[in-house]
């Protein structure tokens, strides 16, 4: 089954999100909760729309834009970031903030910088 996207944006009280294709929203407090929530949402919408189909977690592919990810990721440093990548301070900190929007390339860049960061953590064990 193809991934079913969501659009997920930073709220003042959480998280709000929208399936792309179908008529299921949500909000959530935290991520966890979005996520459950949201296949609450898309089972129900399939359920009244009497389509035998059941939604999981691993069904969803949430999709967020660049400034809501330094939003929810409040403790990813822009100036660590930017210097990582070989990418203007600056340039970052406006994309982080709305002042500017990225190029699709750009965006695509920074992701990619920022999920090699999480692929880097996931493999250090700490010493006890």
């Amino acid at each position: 089954m193809a991934k079913i996207k969501v659009k997920v944006e930073k709220t003042t009280t959480g998280f709000s999100a929208y399936a792309e294709k179908y008529s299921a929203f949500t909000t959530g407090r935290t991520v966890a909760e979005l996520v459950a929530n949201m296949v609450e949402s898309l089972n129900l919408y399939f359920e009244e729309a009497e389509i035998k189909k059941v939604v999981t977690p691993n069904d969803l592919l949430f999709e967020v834009d660049l400034t809501s990810v330094f939003e929810v990721f409040p403790v990813i440093n822009v100036k660590a970031l930017s210097g990582r990548l070989g990418m203007n301070y600056t340039l970052i900190s406006q994309y982080a903030t709305g002042k500017k929007k990225p190029s699709s390339k750009q965006a695509e860049k920074i992701m990619e910088g920022i999920h090699e960061i999480g692929r880097e953590l996931s493999e250090l064990t700490l010493i006890a």
